[in-house]
């Protein structure tokens, strides 16, 4: 009798474990970089579509996706999200498995999250006038061969200007702040929400949107590493699911290239909470980034940057856009979710 107990209640215990291991969410390591393109991310993560998908995910803070690649390649990160560099195809030339996944930040016309900021006493002094006047100038980017490089070689090229023609100083997107008040560079190429504020502060002056010099530029992207797509293809599929959800709810609450549409109070909330900018008016009055709500991403703009970051001598060996992208996991998760579609009545 006693033996039949124990054995009944070694089962029950089995039974309990075995429900408990399969009610553990799983664990996403994910890599940020501070800027608004983030969004996607910050709605699935606060209104719990990872926690729906039974997703446990963690962020790491970057200063640019270039920083990402490693980790990526060695699956110390599952999913990054960042500019698509010149580091990223280099690696992926060298048989590192890191693929491009989906939409993360764009620009289609109207969405110039990312622009050319001139320090207010050049353009008060006439030291700028024109794109001509970045001759010389030193200016800051985010990330040697990152796809912002691109951005500033389409800004120059209007100019009649080369990328040798200007100093590129890198740092990350909120020290651009910093360094446009303190004269450090005279100009800066950065991401919103850092661009208002630099405005704001009256250090700089907005001369010239992205969405103005390089239309549906695919300026950021998610990642996922290969060991992550390819050893767990079903959290890879769970995680897309989330992400688009973020997303589409995002694209909801755009009206005009600004968060001031319906359902706009609740992510400008999500956003104050997530990042170091609190102030929610300034949320409202900021470009926003453009976003695919079906995830795909701009595969000419890619190759585009592509052949700059060739033509500039950055990438070693044979890569193609074709080999980076996976277009796999948006699709799979386009067709449980179906196509988007704006929400009735916005």
């Amino acid at each position: 009798m006693k033996s039949a107990c124990f054995r009944l209640f070694s089962a029950t215990c089995l039974a309990l474990a075995s429900l408990a291991c399969a009610a553990a969410p799983t664990a996403v390591r994910v890599g940020l970089v501070n800027s608004s393109s983030d969004v996607g991310f910050l709605i699935a993560d606060k209104k719990g579509y990872f926690r729906d998908e039974g997703l446990d995910v963690a962020f790491t803070p970057f200063d640019s996706a270039a920083k990402m690649v490693a980790p990526l390649g060695a699956g110390h990160l599952d999913v990054g999200g960042g500019s698509p560099s010149a580091g990223l195809y280099n690696a992926i030339a060298r048989g590192i498995s890191i693929k491009i996944v989906a939409d993360k930040g764009s620009t289609p016309t109207g969405y110039g999250y990312q622009p050319l900021l001139v320090r207010k006493d050049l353009v008060d002094g006439g030291r700028f006038k024109t794109l001509k006047d970045l001759k010389g100038m030193k200016i800051a980017g985010s990330a040697p061969g990152s796809a912002s490089t691109s951005t500033m070689n389409e800004m120059l090229k209007k100019a009649g200007l080369k990328t040798a023609d200007v100093e590129r100083v890198y740092m990350g997107f909120p020290q651009h702040v910093l360094a446009l008040q303190n004269g450090a560079v005279d100009a800066a190429l950065t991401t919103e929400p850092s661009a208002t504020r630099a405005i704001q502060s009256g250090a700089a002056v907005k001369v010239l949107g992205d969405d103005e010099a390089y239309p549906d530029h695919q300026l950021a992207v998610v990642l996922y590493s290969g060991p992550f797509a390819r050893e767990k293809p079903e959290v890879a599929r769970k995680f897309m699911r989330a992400y688009l959800r973020g997303v589409r709810d995002y694209n909801d609450a755009l009206k005009d290239g600004r968060l001031v549409g319906p359902g706009s109070d609740e992510i400008i909330g999500i956003l104050t909470a997530a990042t170091p900018l609190k102030d929610a008016a300034t949320y409202r009055v900021i470009s926003a980034n453009g976003c695919n709500p079906n995830g795909s991403v701009h595969e000419a703009s890619l190759r585009n940057d592509l052949q700059f970051f060739k033509d500039e001598g950055l990438i070693q060996g044979e890569v193609s856009v074709e080999q980076a992208v996976d277009n796999s996991f948006v699709e799979a998760a386009v067709k449980e979710l179906g196509p988007y579609a704006r929400r009735s009545g916005q």
